[in-house]
């Protein structure tokens, strides 16, 4: 394992090169709960637990810690909250205090994330989850909060090497939630040097002393909170977008903040980039609700696959969540990564290496002992469409599905339960079908158009399961030009036929998986109209 090339091995090898031994490495991600967490949001996390597994397979034992910083404000209501209005009443209250809109939850900041927690556990992520919500109102910061008084003129002069505004000479690296109102309208005007704050409540005009010792009103801003939690929590690896690791963004003012203010080292690092969405309309954005989630993707991407489209790509780089016909391709890439892993496709050793270590990585539960019976999932979207979305009558047509153990049986199921919600969802309407119900002759033939169909129901009546996939496409060929026609045009009508549709699936592969029976009883009332 140390001399791979992935990109998680590397920076694993890096956390334990400049953090040294330890008994764990603590890695870190978080977020604020304020709304559905988008997949660019899921790339910190995966990228957390990608690099933490990484450390595992050395041997090394870790601590992957997920912060909720449900402490923080609430500041502007979701587009996805119906009653917005009877909201706003809430804005600028912590995000814990605010209610669950749908009423099953005792907070809107629970609501969304009990949403991710169990998403989370299907795609075999389980970090420790903090709430920092809890911590903040017990006073488990009362310490990291006075050290932040004390170094306010340090504080102040870091922040300010990165400003082109310097901060107020009444700006306190401090904020208060007033007791009078729950909201962070408030102003520090006073400290005595210990555990004593003061604060006046701007919307009362109230003045209120409170102690940081028992207080569940004091928090740290951002960029404080942030390096202050680094100290207290040991945290050796997290990684960051790259609005955050811009020149002079937070985590330059947190180097800075850890080390200076709270004696501790910023963790290892890397910055990832964003993710766009392509064959889903619209951008992502949070104010008008378009918000591509963990469970959308998941709608149509079963979690080894959605662990193979992050582990397979350098965190550094841009990709999009694709929703359009590219889900074909993406599958095909990962079937081809699982038989290189098996050693039933063979490539250069270093693609071998680096698609093996990639495989290993997608697993949700481990890897299994021999090569999982794959379903093309192109193959599968036609099968599903034969019969009408029946995912097990599709799956029961397969080769050796009834021998599969009940864990590989429930990967295929949701693999089919994906390909049937991105068929009616997602795919081209070019791409849908439905079979005709054999209930009637509507497709309009001429004599020599009818006697083609009638001599081929005559040969799939013979044996269509001894006829190879090519012969029988060989045998389409011939018998249109037996009857005066070209290929494609008695292509054309075969689709009407069976279809009602201009194309399709590649005919010889669709009357094969169709089967005899089904084919026959959809021409025989040509069959009928002819005699």
């Amino acid at each position: 394992m140390s001399n791979s090339t992935h990109w998680a091995d590397i920076h694993a090898d890096k956390v334990i090169r400049e953090k040294g031994p330890k008994g764990a490495y603590v890695c870190a991600s978080g977020i604020t709960p304020s709304g559905t967490v988008h997949v660019g949001n899921f790339r910190e996390i995966i990228s957390v637990d990608l690099v933490a597994r990484a450390l595992r397979d050395r041997g090394e034992g870790v601590r992957f810690i997920y912060s909720w910083d449900d402490y923080d404000v609430f500041r502007k209501v979701p587009a996805t909250i119906e009653d917005g209005a009877a909201f706003e009443k809430y804005l600028r209250w912590p995000i814990t205090l605010v209610p669950d809109p749908d009423g099953r939850e005792e907070s809107y900041a629970r609501a969304n994330e009990r949403q991710l927690e169990a998403l989370l556990h299907q795609v075999g992520i389980d970090p420790e989850f903090i709430y920092q919500a809890d911590r903040y109102r017990t006073s488990s910061y009362a310490e990291g909060i006075r050290r932040a008084l004390e170094m306010r003129e340090t504080i102040r002069e870091i922040f300010n090497r990165f400003r082109t505004v310097p901060l107020a000479d009444d700006w306190w690296p401090v904020s208060v939630f007033s007791r009078f109102t729950n909201r962070d309208t408030t102003r520090v005007v006073g400290w005595d040097g210990e555990w004593m704050l003061t604060y006046h409540c701007d919307e009362t005009d109230q003045e209120d002393t409170i102690d940081l010792r028992s207080t569940p009103h004091a928090k740290l801003p951002w960029r404080v909170d942030w390096p202050m939690r680094w100290n207290v929590e040991g945290v050796d690896f997290e990684p960051a977008g790259k609005d955050h690791h811009s020149e002079g963004g937070s985590f330059d003012t947190a180097r800075h903040v850890v080390a200076d203010v709270y004696g501790g080292e910023a963790p290892v690092t890397f910055q990832y980039d964003f993710i766009s969405v392509k064959g889903r309309g619209g951008k992502m954005s949070s104010s008008t609700g378009e918000l591509i989630g963990l469970g959308d993707v998941l709608e149509i991407y079963q979690p080894e696959i959605v662990r193979y489209l992050f582990a397979g790509t350098r965190p550094n780089s841009e990709f999009a969540i694709s929703f359009d016909l590219d889900v074909i391709k993406i599958h095909e890439d990962y079937d081809r990564c699982e038989r290189i892993y098996y050693g039933q496709e063979r490539v250069s050793d270093k693609r071998a290496e680096k698609e093996r270590r990639i495989y290993e990585l997608s697993q949700v539960h481990g890897v299994a002992a021999t090569l999982p019976a794959q379903i093309p999932f192109r193959h599968l979207t036609n099968v599903l469409q034969i019969h009408m979305g029946d995912v097990e009558r599709a799956l029961s047509q397969m080769p050796g599905y009834d021998l599969l153990d009940e864990e590989l049986r429930r990967r295929a199921r949701c693999r089919a339960e994906c390909a049937w919600r991105w068929l009616q969802t997602y795919s081209p309407e070019d791409f849908r079908f439905h079979l005709a119900d054999g209930s009637r002759a509507d497709a309009a033939l001429d004599d020599r158009e009818r006697a083609a169909l009638i001599a081929l129901a005559d040969l799939v009546a013979t044996d269509l399961v001894a006829i190879g996939e090519r012969e029988l496409q060989n045998a389409i060929y011939n018998i249109a030009r037996a009857h005066g026609m070209e290929p494609k045009e008695f292509f054309v009508k075969l689709y009407h036929v069976l279809v009602e549709q201009d194309r399709g699936p590649r005919l010889a592969g669709f009357l094969k998986t169709m089967g005899a029976e089904r084919f026959l009883s959809i021409v025989e009332p040509y069959r009928v109209k002819e005699t």
